[in-house]
C-alpha cells in the first residue's frame, strides 16, 4: 500500500474533524508505539487549543494500549517537551499543536530523544506504519503507564534563565497569543530580571486577544504598548512558544532577517538557516552561512552534521543548540533581551545589519493545485528571467540573479499557500520580480 501523506513542513497538521480526528490521533500513537518496539516512555505536551485534551486523550490510548508508557506535562510550549524528552531520558515526545494556525487547525508533532524534531524519514516510516496498520495491540498485563509530571516546567525556567544575563529591570512587553507561552514565558523573564507587562497572557485556544501569527497586522496593540509605557523590548510569541518576534523601542516590528542575523552574530563559528533567508546573514556572521530546506528539523539536521554554532529561520524558529534541539521562542526572546540590556536600543542595533528590499507573498493555493503549479515552475521561471546565475531547486525554487537579487517560490508545507520570496538591492527590481512570479503562478492555478 502506498502511504498516505501525513507531515508536512512542521510535523501533521490541518483542520480538526476533516483532517485531524482523535481516530488519527490514536492511530498515529499506535504508530509511533510500534516504531518504538512497543515499548519506552513518550513525553506528551499540548499547547491552548480546545481540541487538544481530546487528542491527548485520544493518542495516550493509543500508546498506552501498544505498550508504551506515557508521561503526561499537560498545556506547556512546544520547545519544553523538545527539552523534557530530553531531560526526563524519554524515547520521544509529542506536542499536539498547529503552531500558529487559527483555532480550527491542530497538528501532532515528534520529537527525538535528543530533543529534535522527527526528520523526513522518520516520518515517512511513520507514515507506513500508519497505512499498513501494522500497530499492535500488547496484552493487558503489558499496557503501558501513565504518570504526570509537573517539576519538570520549573526546571526548564530554571534551565533557561542560568543561560541569559539580563541587567535587572529591563522593560519588556510579552505577547503570547494566549498559547502555550502565556504563562511560563512571562515568569522566566520575571525571574530573569525583567519588570514584565503582558498582553494576551491568559491562555484561551479561541485566541481571542489576536491570531497567533506573530506579524505586523496581528501585533499592533504590542508596537503601541511598547511605545506608550517606554518600554526597551516587546516579544511575541505564536501558538505555541517555538517562535519569537521583536518590537524595537519605537514600537517597530523588526524585519525577520536582520533580527536572525543580529542573534547570529553572537555565536562563533558556522550558522545554519534556509533557502529564504537573506543576504544580511551572509554579510553579518562571523563563520559560513549554511543554507538548507524550510523546517526547523531541517535546520536542527545540518547542526548536527556540521556541529554548527546556532541555526534558525526568517520566521522566528530559532534552534539554540547548547540548549536542546527543538526550536525554542522563549530562550530567543530572552537572548534577544539580553543583547539588549548590554548593547543598547535594539532599533539601533538592527540599524547596523545590512537591509535590502525584501517582499514576503503568499498565493492561496490547495493542497492538490501547489502540485501541478509546482511541477513545471523551475522551467517557468527559467523562461521568465534572462539573468540567472544559481538554481537551487532544494526547496521549491530559488534563482539567483547576476545583481545578487534572489527569488524563492515554494509551496507552503502548513498552509494552502505558494509562498514567494524575494530580494533585491533595488526596490523596483524586487517589486518587478515579485510581478512576474505572481502572473506565472497566476496562470497555472
Amino acid at each position: 500500500m502506498v502511504a498516505e501523506k501525513l507531515f508536512g513542513t512542521s510535523g501533521i497538521r490541518g483542520k480538526i474533524g476533516s483532517e485531524v480526528t482523535c481516530e488519527l490521533a490514536l492511530n498515529v500513537g499506535k504508530s509511533l508505539a510500534y516504531y518504538l518496539g512497543n515499548q519506552g516512555t513518550v513525553v506528551l505536551g499540548y499547547d491552548t487549543r480546545t481540541t487538544n485534551e481530546m487528542l491527548d486523550q485520544a493518542i495516550c490510548a493509543g500508546l498506552l494500549e501498544s505498550g508504551v508508557n506515557v508521561v503526561k506535562i499537560g498545556m506547556v510550549p512546544t520547545p519544553l517537551v523538545g527539552y523534557a524528552t530530553e531531560k526526563l531520558n524519554a524515547d520521544a515526545g509529542i506536542m499536539l499543536t498547529a503552531s500558529h494556525n487559527p483555532s480550527q487547525y491542530n497538528g501532532i508533532k515528534l520529537w527525538n530523544k535528543n530533543g529534535m524534531a522527527y526528520t523526513s524519514s522518520q516520518e515517512r516510516e511513520i507514515e507506513e506504519i500508519y497505512a499498513d496498520k501494522s500497530y499492535i495491540s500488547v496484552s493487558w498485563e503489558n499496557v503501558g503507564r501513565l504518570s504526570v509530571n509537573e517539576e519538570i516546567k520549573g526546571q526548564y525556567i530554571d534551565d533557561l534563565v542560568s543561560l541569559v544575563n539580563i541587567k535587572k529591570g529591563l522593560k519588556v512587553v510579552i505577547d503570547c497569543a494566549s498559547g502555550a507561552g502565556s504563562e511560563i514565558s512571562p515568569l522566566a523573564f520575571r525571574k530573569a530580571g525583567c519588570e514584565v507587562t503582558t498582553l494576551n497572557s491568559q491562555p484561551d485556544g479561541f485566541f481571542p486577544g489576536r491570531n497567533p501569527e506573530p506579524n505586523a497586522e496581528n501585533l499592533q496593540t504590542l508596537m503601541k504598548t511598547v511605545v506608550a509605557i517606554g518600554a526597551d523590548l516587546g516579544i511575541a510569541h505564536d501558538g505555541d512558544a517555538d517562535r519569537m518576534i521583536t518590537v524595537d523601542e519605537k514600537g517597530n516590528i523588526s524585519p525577520f532577517d536582520s533580527l536572525l542575523a543580529l542573534i547570529s552574530k553572537e555565536f562563533e563559528g558556522d550558522i545554519v538557516t534556509t533557502v529564504d533567508a537573506g543576504l544580511c546573514m551572509d554579510e553579518s556572521v562571523k563563520g559560513n552561512v549554511l543554507r538548507t530546506a524550510v523546517g526547523d528539523v531541517n535546520v536542527a539536521e545540518v547542526i548536527i552534521e556540521k556541529d554548527a554554532a546556532f541555526g534558525g529561520e526568517p520566521s522566528g524558529t530559532w534552534l539554540h543548540p547548547d540548549f536542546c534541539m527543538c526550536p525554542d521562542g522563549i530562550l530567543s526572546g530572552l537572548r534577544m533581551a539580553e543583547i539588549v540590556s548590554r548593547d543598547g536600543k535594539l532599533s539601533e542595533l538592527l540599524a547596523e545589519i545590512p537591509s535590502y528590499p525584501n517582499i514576503r507573498e503568499k498565493i492561496t493555493c490547495s493542497k492538490e493545485a501547489k502540485v501541478k503549479v509546482m511541477e513545471n515552475m523551475e522551467d517557468l521561471l527559467k523562461q521568465a528571467f534572462d539573468d540567472i546565475v544559481d538554481v537551487n531547486s532544494l526547496d521549491g525554487v530559488r534563482l539567483t540573479f547576476s545583481d545578487d537579487s534572489w527569488v524563492l517560490v515554494r509551496p507552503s508545507g502548513t498552509e494552502d499557500y505558494i509562498r514567494i520570496t524575494l530580494e533585491s538591492r533595488d526596490a523596483g527590481r524586487a517589486e518587478e520580480i515579485r510581478d512576474i512570479c505572481v502572473k506565472i503562478i497566476n496562470d497555472n492555478l
